[in-house]
């Protein structure tokens, strides 16, 4: 193999080029990535970037000279639309046609947008238009301009309406209370989180909202853009000076369209991270077989672009070692004050038992229950060695009578 392409230029794709070199490759590598940056990282963007921590300069994955030293064929600024799979070639938005041997497709998501908010969802492979200039376009948050057109937009004396109080949306909404901003936040849900989380452990993150004043308003449905604000179903005009738009992501799979790769919620991939022959998917718009959980499951958080990545790269150098990939998937987050980190698959889980601390205290930690095992385990403020244990058992698909015994489980 000497040509390998790479579409995505973010965490999932530097670790799969990073790997094929770490791994021996000394053939061509194009990294082709639709925004002008080299990789950088993007869960600061709605924390550190957008509170104003950081600069820009932070951001970056790798040093220039790291990422020279691997000697890629960048192709930056320029976004994939197209993928003949019997030539194996993959046209560029600037007329190129980029033959491969081996392909890896990292290509993420794009933010869903509200009705009446002009810039439709574009079909590249970022999130096509930016997040508006303030023009009567809702702010969304994926890329560095958007964290940076946002943040200049935010502070004392601003009214900020959150459409979604999923992760994202109530980790800017806690960054843009602390910069002095007013924030509405606003949930089509009774209890944000609830389907990931439990309605308990979901009523504890919402209170965090209340406490530190922000309008949290749940059972809402968010119509349409409007001027001034946005408008609810029930005609009401939450009145604000800027909007962000965090109701969830659309992989980027519209360039794969009448290729022949089957493409549903992401790219599908079996459980090597295979969607054909020499072809792999990598992070966020992958879609693929999860053997430890028997699962398939497409998962957005950075944890989980690398490690993928790095998986997919030694399968396709070594096809005839290929390994499943089967993570304990893992995520973070930071609000106020709270630090929120979660091993395993907790959507649709079955139950929940607080097996340490307490609610009340914003200091606990809860374990997941699917059919008889452990499926996840969630953490707030709680010491390392405490969550490395439970996340053992997620990783050994540990039986539920046998760890958690007899404490009283809440009803999911």
């Amino acid at each position: 193999m000497k040509q390998v392409v790479v579409v995505g230029g973010s965490a999932a794709g530097l670790a799969a080029a990073e790997t094929l070199r770490r791994e021996g490759y000394e053939g061509t590598i194009t990294l082709i990535g639709d925004e002008p940056y080299h990789p950088y990282d993007r869960p600061p963007l709605s924390k550190q970037i957008l509170g104003g921590q950081w600069e820009p300069d932070r951001v970056p994955l790798r040093a220039p000279a790291d990422l020279d030293a691997l000697g890629l064929d960048l192709r930056l600024g320029v976004a994939a639309t197209g993928l003949d799979l019997a030539g194996r070639t993959v046209a560029l938005a600037d007329g190129a046609r980029v033959p491969y041997e081996g392909l890896v497709i990292a290509t993420g998501v794009r933010p869903r947008r509200l009705p009446g908010d002009g810039n439709g969802e574009g079909n590249g492979e970022g999130n096509g238009e930016g997040n508006g200039d303030g023009g009567g376009r809702a702010h969304v948050l994926r890329t560095l301009d958007d964290a940076l057109a946002l943040r200049d937009r935010l502070g004392p004396g601003r009214r900020l309406a959150v459409v979604g109080a999923g992760f994202l949306g109530a980790e800017a909404a806690a960054v843009a209370r602390g910069l002095g901003t007013e924030v509405t936040l606003l949930e089509p849900a009774p209890v944000p989180l609830a389907p990931a989380v439990g309605e308990r452990v979901g009523r504890v993150l919402a209170q965090a909202h209340h406490d530190h004043g922000v309008d949290l308003r749940t059972g809402v449905m968010v119509a349409e853009l409007a001027d001034g604000g946005v408008r609810l179903a029930d005609g009401t005009l939450v009145e604000a000076d800027e909007v962000l738009v965090a109701i969830g992501s659309v992989p980027n799979t519209g360039w794969l369209e009448g290729s022949g790769l089957t493409l549903g919620d992401g790219l599908e991939c079996d459980e090597y991270s295979a969607a054909a022959p020499d072809v792999y998917g990598a992070g966020d718009v992958a879609r693929w077989h999860n053997p430890l959980f028997g699962t398939a499951m497409r998962i957005e958080h950075r944890t989980n672009a690398t490690e993928q990545g790095m998986v997919v790269a030694r399968n396709l150098l070594r096809p005839d070692e290929r390994r499943p990939f089967a993570p304990v998937p893992y995520f973070w987050s930071d609000q106020y004050d709270l630090r929120i980190q979660a091993h395993g698959h907790l959507r649709g889980h079955e139950e929940v038992a607080i097996v340490e601390g307490a609610l009340e205290e914003r200091k606990f930690l809860a374990v997941y229950r699917s059919g008889d095992r452990v499926a996840g385990v969630l953490a707030v403020g709680m010491p390392p060695k405490a969550i490395r244990t439970w996340r053992q058992a997620v990783a050994t698909r540990a039986a539920w009578r046998d760890t958690v015994g007899e404490l009283m489980p809440e009803g999911a």
